[in-house]
């Protein structure tokens, strides 16, 4: 009896063992192959925001799904290389600005600024941080970095345009084939689960398509306004820049923020070397008075009809869910926090839809 009894331990113990070295293997295999995970995520993602123009081009103009799919991607790396030819320009025209390469107009444009702001708001030096005492303390910067972050970025391309072909090889096999992905699932789905999973995955596929597709008209509405009002402003770029912010928005709370800061440093850059009182000042405020508006439409008017149209969850639902996402995971959890919630709400109505606390939270599904 005893014999048996340590046979029994013994057997437990090699178990455990087993168990935790296969989870390590596994945990440090997917660690080695993130990127490819990534592609594959993004792709995944790829596909939903693209599945309503693959839909329309096999239902409306009866196209097969071959087809649809490559002049969908062909579509979407036309609007990719759009964006890149509209960011160059900006990047060039900001980097002249800047002088990135020249160490004294960094200082005299960064004194200058910091004189007028001075002289403007009637500031003392010794208010201000010794950090921050004129432009001196670029001197204490090495700025030979600059080159090496321009390298990097060049060497970097070879690695994005890697990535980019990837994710949109992994795409058109996910619009040409919508079931891949879930029948590559299905083999870690035990039988007996397979109906569930096959229904939940339907009904996640259809609430994140519409989740994304609501994003983009989110992004669409605040790029038209912010457009319209840097344009009427004056601002140069102002298409560029009022579309990257619109971009950065998809970042709940963070992203506003950034916007914010870039549309009001852009500004600033712009103009130096003009009137800080008659042209500066005035422009940067009405900046932010644009993206206030901007923000107060997007909270009180887009936000509220996507999450409640797409996802069918409440406002305050979204926010405190963002809330514990972002704290538990950083930015990473704020940008997931909605698809991975709205994924989770339909697997427990699928799998528990008897518990009361799930019927509580999926009423709406």
């Amino acid at each position: 009896m005893h014999h048996l009894k340590s046979k029994t331990i013994a057997n437990g113990i090699l178990k455990a063992v087993v168990t935790i070295v296969s989870v390590t293997l596994l945990l440090y295999l997917l660690y080695q192959i993130r990127s490819v995970i990534a592609y594959v995520t993004i792709a995944a993602v790829t596909s939903l925001i693209c599945r309503p123009m693959v839909n329309f081009f096999e239902k409306k103009l009866k196209l097969n799904d071959n087809i649809a799919s490559v002049i969908t991607l062909f579509i979407l790396l036309g609007f990719m290389v759009g964006l890149a030819g509209l960011f160059i320009p900006l990047v060039v025209e900001q980097g002249q600005n800047l002088s990135l390469l020249d160490v004294n107009k960094i200082e005299g444009n960064v004194e200058q600024i910091y004189n007028h702001f001075i002289l403007n708001f009637n500031l003392h030096q010794e208010e201000v941080s010794e950090t921050f005492k004129g432009a001196k303390f670029l001197e204490k910067l090495d700025f030979s970095f600059i080159p090496q972050v321009l390298n990097s970025l060049i060497s970097g391309l070879g690695s994005f345009s890697i990535a980019v072909f990837s994710i949109l090889f992994i795409c058109f096999f996910f619009l040409k084939d919508r079931k891949l992905l879930e029948n590559t699932l299905l083999i870690f789905v035990p039988e007996r689960s397979e109906k569930h999973f096959k229904n939940s995955s339907e009904k996640i596929k259809s609430l994140l398509s519409r989740y994304f597709v609501g994003l983009i008209f989110q992004i669409s509405i605040l790029f038209i306004i912010y457009t319209i009002g840097l344009l009427i402003i004056g601002v140069e770029n102002a298409i560029v820049i009022a579309f990257l912010c619109a971009l950065l928005n998809l970042i709940p709370y963070i992203g506003p923020l950034i916007s914010v800061l870039l549309m009001i440093i852009l500004t600033l850059t712009s103009n130096i070397g003009q009137s800080f009182t008659m042209v500066v000042l005035p422009k940067t405020t009405w900046v932010f008075i644009v993206f206030i508006i901007g923000q107060l439409i997007d909270n009180f008017v887009s936000q509220p009809v996507i999450f409640s149209k797409s996802v069918k969850s409440h406002p305050l639902e979204i926010f405190l869910v963002i809330l514990i996402t972002g704290v538990l995971f950083g930015v990473i959890g704020l940008i997931i926090a909605i698809p991975a919630y709205t994924s989770i709400k339909v697997i427990l109505k699928e799998y528990l839809s008897e518990n009361k606390i799930v019927k509580r939270i999926t009423q709406n599904l």
